[in-house]
């Protein structure tokens, strides 16, 4: 008998599930789903009591009707696939890797301006979590330094033939007429250097005009406009620094925006706040009332300073059965072969699709840089302007050392909380930038937000089973349209 038929096995790493009468595993180390079938079923079963020997299985499967070398197939299949492992395997330290130094940059973020003509109470970059550092510095990106960073992306791009450019703020539209010249500027560029240049903006919309939605439209800017719902909830947290809510500001500017912009899906950015978590309601008035196409929802949890507009208990529980019933829409519409606008399902379940499992939380400090309006360098537009995080200037181009330092600390296998989570492909452990504003380290895990991660995945995996049951063509098509709704 040989090494390998003296094996006894132990089930692998997996998250089992159940979908439409369904059993699947998703497997952690792999990012895969599988569905169990009645031979698998009957492996898994054969070791709930611990450990069993190779031939014992076999054994077991020939005397449940299965041919020997179908037997030995199937186990050989599951210990390459990891739903079974040896006893003896000892779980192998996770491997910090950080991507080397010429690592090609995809994506600049432009902080054209950091102000904002907004005060709304819980803004990451001015409001009580500001970490930005602003004072005697530029407010206003000029013309000089975006032409600048945009020949830093396309040198730093390597031999990538698409790169992105969104621009950000403060309030973006203050500075249009930079980003007008940023366009003209990298549209002249990439058409020179044979790279196709894509764009996208977020803004709170009070500036909109309709000579900027013209321009927006022709150059296919992908527009996502943070708006938190109907009247009364936006203006119960985004106000003017008056006081004064803006919803009868933008209302009608954003239905002439969707009316008009045709080339790119206008997306939602919901920020749900105490007060401001009810999720259906506020799709179904941005949905149906406004007309967006797409609409994505971001919690804010409660902080340690405790923050009234800091979501506790209640109000996550709140949240999450809101998700859970808008969640249940998205999937009636996909079992008819329709999408739904309800963007944390599209991305979450795009993920699941297409096997994503990330070394990080997002493409931060990795294919993704923020530029600030003199041109300092960060990992993302989230630490703009904050001086502890400043990672090089499009100038001198990238600090390596400050790079690598970043990435290392945050890679998925350096945080040991993650290292025993199931949900960890997907997650990575959260946000750099809200790590450090929660526990003063861009490399520590959310804990925080642990339990919602794990049961917003469970949800959407019920989706996915659901669909590979009933409308797997729905799937297939998703995956090509890379979950766009």
């Amino acid at each position: 008998m040989t090494t390998l038929l003296a094996h006894r096995y132990r089930p692998g790493e997996m998250h089992r599930f159940a979908a439409a009468g369904a059993e699947f595993v998703y497997m952690p180390q792999a990012g895969a789903i599988f569905a169990l079938d009645d031979a698998i079923t009957r492996v898994l079963a054969q070791m709930n009591d611990g450990p069993v020997a190779h031939d014992d299985l076999v054994t077991a499967l020939v005397g449940q009707g299965m041919g020997t070398p179908d037997a030995e197939g199937l186990l050989r299949e599951l210990r390459q696939v990891r739903v079974i492992e040896a006893e003896n395997v000892v779980a192998r330290a996770p491997v910090v890797d950080t991507p080397p130094a010429d690592f090609p940059l995809q994506a600049l973020v432009l902080n054209v301006t950091n102000q904002c003509n907004l005060a709304c109470t819980y803004c990451y970059e001015f409001g009580a979590d500001k970490i930005s550092t602003q004072t005697g510095k530029t407010k206003y990106m000029t013309p000089e330094t975006a032409r600048a960073a945009v020949d830093f992306l396309f040198s730093s791009a390597g031999s990538r033939e698409a790169v992105h450019i969104t621009f950000f703020g403060g309030e973006t539209l203050m500075n249009f007429r930079l980003l007008k010249d940023a366009v003209a500027y990298a549209d002249a560029q990439g058409a020179l250097l044979g790279k196709r240049v894509t764009y996208s903006l977020t803004t709170n919309a009070t500036l909109l005009t309709d000579p900027i939605i013209d321009f927006l439209a022709d150059n296919a800017v992908g527009v996502t406009v943070s708006i938190d719902g109907p009247e009364e909830m936006q203006d119960a947290r985004r106000v003017y620094k008056s006081g004064k809510g803006s919803y009868a500001v933008i209302a009608p500017r954003l239905k002439a925006l969707i009316a008009r912009h045709k080339t790119r899906a206008i997306a939602a950015r919901v920020t749900l706040s105490a007060g401001v978590t009810d999720v259906v309601g506020i799709y179904h008035h941005l949905k149906h009332e406004i007309g967006f196409h797409e609409i994505g929802f971001a919690p804010v949890t409660t902080t340690d300073d405790g923050h009234d507009f800091g979501l506790n208990g209640d109000g996550m529980s709140a949240v999450l059965a809101g998700f859970h019933a808008l969640s249940e829409e998205w999937l009636q519409f996909a079992l008819r072969g329709q999408m739904h606008g309800f963007s944390n399902v599209s991305e979450t379940l795009s993920e699941l699709v297409v096997g994503t499992n990330k070394s990080h939380p997002c493409g931060a400090g990795l294919g993704l840089l923020g530029v600030s309006p003199s041109g300092d360098l960060s990992p993302c537009h989230r630490f703009t302007d904050a001086d502890e995080h400043v990672m090089g200037h499009i100038d001198s181009g990238i600090d390596q050392a400050k790079r690598s330092d970043f990435l290392t600390r945050g890679h998925v296998g350096a945080k040991y909380e993650c290292t025993s989570c199931w949900a960890r492909p997907l997650c990575a452990g959260g946000c750099h930038h809200e790590a450090f504003v929660r526990y003063g380290d861009t490399g520590h895990a959310n804990l925080h937000y642990c339990d919602w991660i794990r049961q917003w995945t469970d949800r959407v995996l019920d989706i996915y089973g659901t669909l590979a049951v009933r409308n797997p063509e729905f799937l297939e098509r998703f995956a090509d349209r890379k979950g766009l709704s």
